[in-house]
């Protein structure tokens, strides 16, 4: 409570309500880039040379380009392009300046070609990143160490602010991964909350000056459901075993893979693309739907297609789920992004997929399936709830016990089955693993600092 009251702490709520401003700008500007150089591959080019929509052989040469670009930014830039998501959703320490450009293009290089990774933990490092570069102002040298890891977690807050539908669920899952407790997490909490509040404003700012959109997940309204039943707490179970089978399934292909990229980066990046493209190809080529399904993170398509599932028959959702998963482990394996947006598009294929079976509504199914894989995949159980609830708005106080539900066994098991269906040791982390100084000197750090 001394240091909650005292002076230097609110300098530092005043400093992190500036610092949100730039923070959330960059964030925004990056994730407009992306949208924006996506459009221009995968659209406008094609286009341009005189085709009304690509065609389907057109993931080939994108992606054979996507994967050398973002080798070469592993192999030759400082950092190494940041962690691999091989291991899963792990909170890093913050890039230092000459290391960030060198994380953003190999996330540019990933996301931009269609690789199916998303853009939270490359918008995370930029948000930390230009946080901790921001510490510099600081002139005296012992005050900017103490100050780092408050500064850290704060730009993290910002930059992630809205990327998940609302400042708090970017929020939860920043202290959830970073296993914030106790004082820790009285001293940290609210410049996060001031930082991810005033991003949060940021977005929306930009987007109606812009006209770009926020680049929040969202999902329309779906159809209504009135109340959970005994037989959908049955399927929620059913749905929690195989999510917790399925995601810890995707994440050890791409942990087999992960050396061999590691090894030979320039080669196996392409290689990689190449691989992704032709499971592409071969969805669009038996199911005529977009290669969007398959490529990328899925966060756009993911509620066009949920408004659409009457379209697709159960083949076509299983063949889905199999490319999806397939694209999902060699993306891991190689390219530079976050395992989260892909991981929910795969949790609402299966849920609607399993909508299909009687006695499960297709709102229920959605979020139970994003619940689950979330959990399944990012070990995060409070985020998983909320973010399942929070995405199905209109329908969250009527669904959250079942998602409740299927999250919790799809947790329980995933910790008793990851071991034996993930039994690899984790790939080394590029560059360091590690949020920060561990949780006691960054404790002592973040008072000194206040």
């Amino acid at each position: 409570m001394a240091v909650l009251r005292s002076r230097g702490y609110r300098r530092i709520l005043i400093f992190v309500a500036i610092l949100g401003v730039p923070v959330a700008a960059a964030a925004f500007g990056f994730l407009a880039l992306v949208s924006y150089l996506q459009k221009e591959l995968f659209i406008h080019l094609p286009h341009g040379l005189g085709y009304s929509t690509a065609p389907q052989w057109w993931p080939l040469p994108v992606l054979f380009v996507g994967g050398l670009l973002a080798g070469l930014a592993i192999r030759y830039l400082p950092g190494g392009g940041g962690p691999s998501p091989a291991a899963g959703f792990e909170l890093h320490r913050p890039p230092t300046p000459v290391e960030l450009p060198g994380v953003l293009l190999a996330a540019l290089a990933s996301l931009v070609f269609g690789t199916a990774v998303g853009p939270e933990v490359p918008v995370i490092a930029l948000g930390s990143g230009l946080a901790v570069l921001a510490a510099k102002a600081i002139k005296n040298q012992q005050a900017q160490a103490q100050a780092r890891p408050v500064l850290g977690a704060a730009g993290s807050f910002a930059g992630v602010s809205t990327l998940l539908g609302s400042p708090l669920t970017g929020a939860f899952l920043v202290m959830e991964a970073s296993g914030l407790g106790g004082q820790l997490l009285d001293v940290l909490l609210l410049p996060g909350l001031v930082a991810s509040g005033v991003g949060a404003l940021i977005f929306v700012g930009l987007d109606r000056a812009t006209g770009l959109g926020t680049f929040s997940l969202a999902i329309p309204a779906l159809p209504p459901f009135s109340h959970p039943d005994v037989a959908e707490f049955g399927w929620a179970i059913v749905i929690g075993l195989a999510a917790a089978v399925v995601g810890p399934a995707c994440q050890w292909l791409g942990r087999v893979l992960h050396p061999y990229a590691k090894k030979w980066t320039i080669i196996a990046l392409p290689l990689a693309g190449v691989v992704i493209a032709v499971i592409t190809i071969i969805y669009t080529e038996a199911t005529g739907k977009p290669a969007s399904n398959v490529l990328f993170s899925g966060q756009d398509d993911m509620g066009k297609v949920i408004h659409q599932a009457a379209s697709y028959s159960v083949g076509a959702l299983l063949l889905l789920l199999v490319c999806k998963g397939l694209a999902y482990s060699v993306s891991l394996s190689s390219f530079r992004g976050g395992p989260t947006f892909t991981a929910l598009f795969i949790g609402a294929f299966g849920g609607i997929a399993m909508s299909h079976l009687p006695g499960l509504p297709l709102a229920a199914a959605v979020a139970m399936g994003i619940g689950a894989m979330c959990a399944s995949v990012l070990k995060l159980p409070i985020v998983s709830v909320l973010l399942a609830s929070l995405l199905l708005l209109s329908d969250a106080a009527k669904v959250m016990p079942l998602v409740i539900v299927a999250v919790a066994v799809a947790y329980v098991a995933v910790t008793y089955l990851s071991p034996r269906l993930t039994g690899l040791p984790a790939p080394g982390a590029e560059p360091e693993a590690a949020f920060g100084p561990p949780p006691a000197a960054a404790e002592q750090s973040a008072k000194h600092a206040a």
